[in-house]
């Protein structure tokens, strides 16, 4: 019976992060969920005794490790960040591509319905960007991102400490900003129902980590 169980419930939260991905939160109803993950009614409400915010958290979280996933399965192959990001916004654009636009980013949907008016999945949210975000800045700090911003000869030379947090101020800005591009051109292209917007931000992130 916990198997089984289980499995409903895996169910459920895999129908929700599909439709709440393609439509938001507010536009998908418990009643779709259940009717495309095939459970009864009883199931949610035993599973899911927050409700609905409880079920699309937990959507949003499934969505946030999946990226996550596929991150590291990359990094195995693409240790370097200037070689690592590129591969993580094709394989973003191939899952859009695939999905007939309705995927993009799995988390951007509901981030900009929820932002002002859900402090609950708001967290959740934030909680997943700045996770993608750590995990740029430490690929960009190990690809040696402080060599390119070494003092000149000539310059005042500042104390250890100093340089370091000007190591992680550095890779914290420009984490930000990949993501933020990224996130852009996923939103771009699906408006426009193009890859484009995606393939003109990928030259210019190979550029600015170049």
């Amino acid at each position: 019976m916990a198997v089984k169980g289980d499995e409903t419930r895996a169910r459920i939260v895999a129908a929700a992060r599909t439709l709440v991905e393609a439509q938001g939160s507010h536009g998908t109803g418990l009643n779709e969920v259940l009717a495309v993950a095939g459970a009864p009614r009883g199931s949610l409400y035993h599973h899911f005794p927050g409700g609905k915010d409880q079920l699309v958290g937990e959507a949003l979280a499934a969505a946030g490790r999946e990226v996550d996933a596929m991150i590291d399965d990359l990094a195995g192959t693409l240790p370097r960040a200037r070689d690592l990001v590129p591969a993580v916004l094709d394989a973003l654009a191939d899952r859009m591509v695939a999905a007939g636009y309705a995927k993009g980013c799995p988390v951007a949907t509901v981030a900009l319905e929820v932002s002002s008016s859900n402090e609950q999945l708001q967290r959740v949210c934030a909680g997943i960007y700045e996770g993608w975000q750590r995990r740029l800045a430490d690929a960009l700090r190990a690809d040696g991102l402080a060599a390119a911003d070494a003092p000149q000869p000539d310059a005042p030379q500042p104390d250890e400490h100093d340089m370091a947090g000007d190591r992680r101020d550095t890779a914290d800005d420009l984490a930000a900003t990949v993501l933020a591009l990224i996130e852009g051109a996923l939103l771009l292209a699906r408006a426009s129902r193009s890859r484009l917007p995606v393939e003109r931000v990928r030259r210019q992130v190979v550029r600015l980590l170049a």
